[in-house]
């Protein structure tokens, strides 16, 4: 009877340990599989934004594609030429590069 209280107490102590490392294990993976790149990427759009030069290529957060006409710093927009004739000004953090096109000239 009493090594039967003996291994249970050493299993249910033995079992802690491992439920932590587990649980840490987890989170590791959590993060290094879904947080970082998801910041990485984020890193790389907010650099794109600023970047930002009349000419360049860009996809608006709607999905419509065009060309960056002007950049007002002051209002935080971009002007995007969608069609001949046709500007929309666009709050700059919800143009995105067009991975599609290559700069067009002026």
């Amino acid at each position: 009877m009493t090594n039967l209280v003996l291994a249970a107490q050493a299993a249910q102590g033995g079992s802690g340990m491992g439920s932590i490392f587990l649980i840490l294990a987890m989170i590791a993976i959590f993060y290094f599989f879904m947080l970082r790149p998801q910041q990485k990427r984020q890193k790389e759009i907010q650099k794109f934004q600023n970047e930002l030069t009349e000419g360049t290529p860009v996809v608006t957060g709607g999905g419509i594609y065009g060309t960056v006409k002007s950049i007002d710093l002051a209002k935080n927009t971009v002007d995007v030429k969608i069609a001949r004739d046709v500007v929309v000004t666009i709050d700059k953090s919800s143009v995105y590069k067009d991975m599609n096109s290559t700069p067009m000239q002026k």
